[in-house]
């Protein structure tokens, strides 16, 4: 297949375009009425403050505007709203996301999660909630040479509200059908003579849940997130900054597995589940970051020490085969020693001045050290013999110990050839090391456990080189063009052990890297009426990373079994055709195929190659508009009337191809008053409620997406 797909392409831009003139938009401008002009936009995307279309790369910046009429609630919701980006999870809000065919598949993410500078080191200590935000940065193609391990398909950058030097605040309150509640409440003020910054929020989120068990005839996933962070800055010498950032959330989800058996159930009998063991899934994680920073006429200096922690575990067994037998369910609850996942990160960076000199360059350090000791039983019940166990009522205990270290060197430059073209290029180097300790015993509930499997400890290493390459031409003072090359990479590891001992753990996997060929053009147009991005892409991984959920245990086990190619084009368009009326329409096209893909089968291996990729629509698209005239004759109100359309392409769920969801559309409308310090609005979501899969495992169990919802919005800021 051709990087277009002409036919699909024209059918796709025809429904878009007519869409265009019947729906509503978004505002682009920090007023609540639009100028005529759209502003300019200031990123950090490259851990430097530079103009959005200056940075020769994609990016998209969701401002805090943006985020409250979008109703952006997680990161999860920011699929289809960027090009070529999707998100989703089976219930328990650990979200696998893809940018450009680059996809999550294990517990070491494909797409990098920053908050606030500080790297969301992996599912596990994952922050999904967002709450008072400033913007949104996501970072679209490999970042390995600022952001190291993970980045491999980009970066999603989330900054929350700077300090501020006189008091502010915000109140927030959202109702919606199926019991949604969002209470959001934030204060920042400043105290001896500036010098010192306090910031506070606080947001609780609810869920009475879309499911229903018929086992028992219960609301299943009933869920409660409360995240509370909190601020502190403080300027204690000339030009020197401390702060210090902590974020804890507290979750507690009755039915974190919402799944049907398979994808033909979840849409015949849409929001049904049949399991007989339920439980609450206790999730709390914390997030702590102290930044100490040094603002100088020549050099900018900043070192960044964070600490990250999450306890997850489920009260009582959890279902393990999705249905109403006693057949299987999991265990973990074995005191908090266990199930427990700490890291300690630091990173330095010493950086130019931004002086508007010919050459700017940053240097800089990182390292980490993580703890992960886990323990899960797999207990098999009166039915066992139903899903192929010979004995029933006993229980597997595996145990998997894993710690890790790395550090990294990494630079970045960007000189000015001429007064037109700029040059960047960068290195990093990375070095990483793991270690797991595994064992097994069985338990049949009578005396101590018998060992199946002694402790065994392995060990491996490895090293990566990212390099990064760009050039920009500026064609006109609007208008920019740009080539680059950048590479990113995912660490390799160590498989866990499984409950049956005839397969032997502690098998290494190497990394994964991916390489990235973009060009593109930024552009404004009609004296800034129109903001016009368009990037095109080549990314090729190789030694892919594929998972294996290996049953009953419901452990991954991952393995290098081929590379893949991934090319793609993508746009952003964003206008104002009038003073009261914003239009976007953001489009991602991605052909991501494998070149090589060897997977086992039921008589031996079986080569896949030239199937899809998992988790990738072929197309995103989203077109919004809106429209803010004055309210009555009112100089500080106006009306907004916000209708979006979100279109999402064929995708599969498995490797083999055989688990899959046709293209589908939602439509969601927002209506109500709003100014600068206040907003009162009613909301739909999923309009024609469009039943459709969301995520689905490689073995047949699948989730859906959000049926139709609507509510209302009050805000008042101060």
């Amino acid at each position: 297949m051709s990087i277009f797909n002409t036919q699909k392409l024209a059918k796709l831009s025809l429904f878009a375009g007519l869409t265009i003139a019947s729906q509503l938009s978004l505002a682009q401008t920090n007023d609540t009425i639009p100028t005529t002009q759209l502003g300019e936009v200031m990123v950090t995307a490259q851990k430097e403050t530079e103009d959005l279309q200056k940075v020769p790369f994609a990016v998209t910046n969701i401002d805090d505007k943006k985020v409250e009429e979008m109703n952006l609630w997680q990161t999860k919701d920011l699929r289809g709203y960027i090009p070529n980006l999707y998100s989703s999870n089976p219930g328990d809000n650990r979200n696998v996301i893809s940018i450009r065919g680059i996809t999550t598949t294990s517990y070491e993410p494909a797409v990098a999660t920053y908050v606030d500078g500080v790297n969301q080191f992996g599912l596990d200590t994952y922050f999904f909630l967002l709450n008072d935000v400033e913007r949104i940065e996501v970072l679209r193609g490999p970042q390995g040479t600022l952001y190291g391990r993970n980045a491999m398909g980009g970066v999603m950058n989330i900054i929350t509200k700077p300090k501020s030097d006189e008091t502010t605040g915000f109140l927030r309150a959202d109702f919606g059908n199926y019991g949604f509640s969002r209470f959001a409440v934030g204060l920042k003020t400043s105290a001896f003579s500036d010098k010192l910054h306090i910031g506070f929020s606080y947001l609780s989120d609810k869920l009475d849940g879309f499911y229903t068990n018929l086992f028992d005839d219960s609301d299943f996933d009933k869920q409660k997130n409360t995240l509370i962070s909190a601020n502190i800055s403080y300027l204690f010498a000339k030009k020197w900054e401390a702060i210090l950032n902590t974020k804890t959330n507290s979750g507690r989800n009755n039915g974190p597995f919402s799944l049907a058996p398979d994808p033909d159930s979840a849409i015949e009998n849409p929001f049904e589940v049949n399991q007989n063991a339920t439980t609450e899934m206790v999730d709390d994680s914390q997030n702590i970051s102290l930044v100490i920073k040094n603002t100088g006429p020549k050099f900018n200096f900043s070192s960044q020490t964070a600490f990250q922690k999450n306890y997850r575990y489920y009260k009582t067994p959890i279902d393990g085969d999705f249905s109403p037998i006693d057949g299987v369910s999991i265990v973990n609850d074995y005191g908090k020693d266990w199930n427990t996942v700490s890291v300690w990160t630091q990173e330095f960076r010493l950086a130019s001045a931004n002086t508007g000199k010919k050459l700017n360059w940053q240097v800089g350090f990182f390292g980490f050290t993580s703890d992960a000791p886990t323990k899960q039983g797999i207990y098999f019940g009166d039915d066992a013999a139903l899903v192929g166990s010979p004995i029933s009522n006993f229980t597997t205990i595996n145990t998997n110990i894993a710690s890790g270290y790395g550090f990294a060197f990494f630079g970045q430059a960007t000189y000015s050839l001429t007064d037109k073209l700029k040059l960047t290029a960068g290195l990093r180097s990375d070095y990483e090391k793991k270690e797991l300790t595994v064992s097994q015993e069985l338990d049949f509930g009578q005396g101590d456990p018998m060992v199946t499997q002694p402790d065994t400890t392995g060990n491996v290493d490895y090293n990566a080189i990212s390099p990064k390459l760009a050039l920009a031409y500026q064609l006109a003072n609007t208008n920019e063009i740009y080539g680059s090359y950048s590479r990113g990479f995912r660490p390799g590891g160590l498989t866990q052990i499984g409950s049956d001992p005839s397969n032997p753990p502690l098998f290494a996997y190497e990394p994964e890297f991916s390489n990235n060929f973009e060009i593109g053009s930024k552009n404004y147009f009609f004296n800034r009426r129109m903001r016009v991005n368009v990037a095109a892409f080549i990314t090729t991984i190789s030694d892919v990373q594929v998972p294996g959920l290996i049953l009953p245990d419901a452990l991954v086990v991952t393995q290098n079994a081929g590379d893949l190619t991934s090319s793609g084009i993508e746009w952003e368009i964003n206008a104002i055709p009038t003073n009261n009326l914003s239009i976007d329409w953001s489009f991602g096209y991605t052909n991501a195929t494998f070149d090589k893909l060897i997977l086992p089968g039921e008589s031996g291996e079986v080569d896949f190659s030239g199937n899809r990729q998992i988790f990738t629509p072929e197309f995103t698209s989203m077109v919004a508009a809106q429209w803010t005239p004055q309210f009555f004759n009112s100089s500080e109100l106006t009306w907004m009337v916000r209708g979006e359309w979100l279109y999402f392409g064929e995708q599969f769920f498995n490797l083999e191809n055989t688990i899959s969801q046709d293209a589908y559309q939602i439509a969601n409308a927002k209506l109500g008053v709003v100014s600068d310090t206040m907003e009162l609005t009613f909301w739909a979501k999923n309009i024609f409620d469009e039943t459709y899969i969301d995520y689905a495992y490689n073995f047949g169990p699948s989730h859906l997406g959000n049926p139709a919802t609507f509510g209302m919005t009050a805000m008042y800021k101060f």
